[in-house]
């Protein structure tokens, strides 16, 4: 029989073995976010550069299986290429510091943020208001960590829209942190915020309310594979909803550059705007609120040869 002295012994030991364990885990997540940054980095420089308008090398005319002419804008390696062929290969990597040390701050205040209890008896018997809990909660720390980790990502769309212009302006975090408050001040930080988190906000709203009404009522549960086709009805949604939320986006990495002093964002390269809803009606006018969102195949229509 153990005595209370050895339980307390042993219990103290588990607490201090879960805490290094803990500690642990948190890295690994850190770790594995910032590598998966890396690695993706290359594909979100190439798709900031279309953002921005951005386009060094020719269109090429082809056509279409049905015979129509069109013009084949180059895709991500081609893209890629080009900018190895006058940054070296390092050049793709362009802009990574910030991206990390956003990714890092943003798993932090995941981690730390308290997890209350969202369920309730009466939500087990109201789904529909679990659902709504759960995605108001996960709404508000998707804001806070909006908020914390935003000036990071200005930094880092500037750090990469340097190559149109090839500017050194922004050429670190520290350089990066010195120029925007002293052109700008504390606002320069926040510039594309609004649009950025109501994209965000409009993404997780739609994703959680849809996945929740098709798998309650699209769903039959006399099926076989009712809860293998549940599994994959939100990841299906949120691929759909980002389509659709995109131009939100892509708004916020334009302001993120315009006007900050960069060719990228000054004419004759780009308008100046006045707001996020100017450079929405702006790209929208010209067909551009997709812009980007396509690596692989983008085709623009024969007659703007003639422009």
């Amino acid at each position: 029989m153990l005595s209370q002295g050895s339980v307390s012994t042993q219990t103290g030991d588990v607490e201090q073995d879960a805490s290094p364990t803990g500690a642990n885990v948190n890295a690994a997540v850190l770790l594995l976010g910032a590598g998966m940054t890396a690695v993706t980095h290359p594909l979100l420089y190439v798709k900031l550069l279309i953002q921005v308008g951005h386009e060094p090398l020719p269109p090429t005319v082809g056509t279409t299986m049905f015979g129509r002419r069109v013009l084949y804008l180059p895709g991500f390696f081609s893209y890629a290429r080009h900018i190895v062929k006058v940054d070296g290969k390092r050049g793709l990597f362009r802009g990574l510091s910030p991206r990390i040390a956003s990714i890092a701050i943003s798993t932090v205040i995941r981690t730390k943020a308290k997890k209350t209890e969202l369920v309730s008896k009466d939500d087990e018997q109201n789904p529909l208001r679990k659902v709504m809990k759960e995605t108001s909660h996960e709404m508000f720390i998707q804001c806070l960590s909006r908020i914390a980790t935003h000036p990071f990502h200005v930094m880092s769309v500037r750090c990469m829209a340097q190559f149109v212009g090839r500017e050194v302006k922004y050429s670190g975090l520290l350089c990066s942190i010195s120029s925007i408050f002293q052109e700008e001040g504390v606002a320069g930080f926040y510039v594309g915020l609004m649009p950025h988190v109501l994209g965000e906000v409009v993404f997780l709203w739609c994703c959680n309310l849809l996945a929740h009404f098709i798998n309650t009522y699209a769903v039959d549960d006399s099926l076989s594979q009712a809860s293998a086709l549940r599994s994959y009805t939100k990841f299906v949604m949120g691929f759909a909803v980002s389509i659709l939320t995109y131009p939100f986006m892509l708004v916020a990495d334009v302001m993120a550059v315009n006007n900050c002093g960069l060719a990228a964002g000054l004419p004759p390269h780009s308008p100046i705007f006045t707001s996020w809803l100017h450079c929405w009606k702006d790209l929208s006018r010209r067909g551009l609120l997709f812009r980007g969102s396509s690596f692989l195949s983008r085709r623009v229509p024969a007659t703007a040869i003639h422009h």
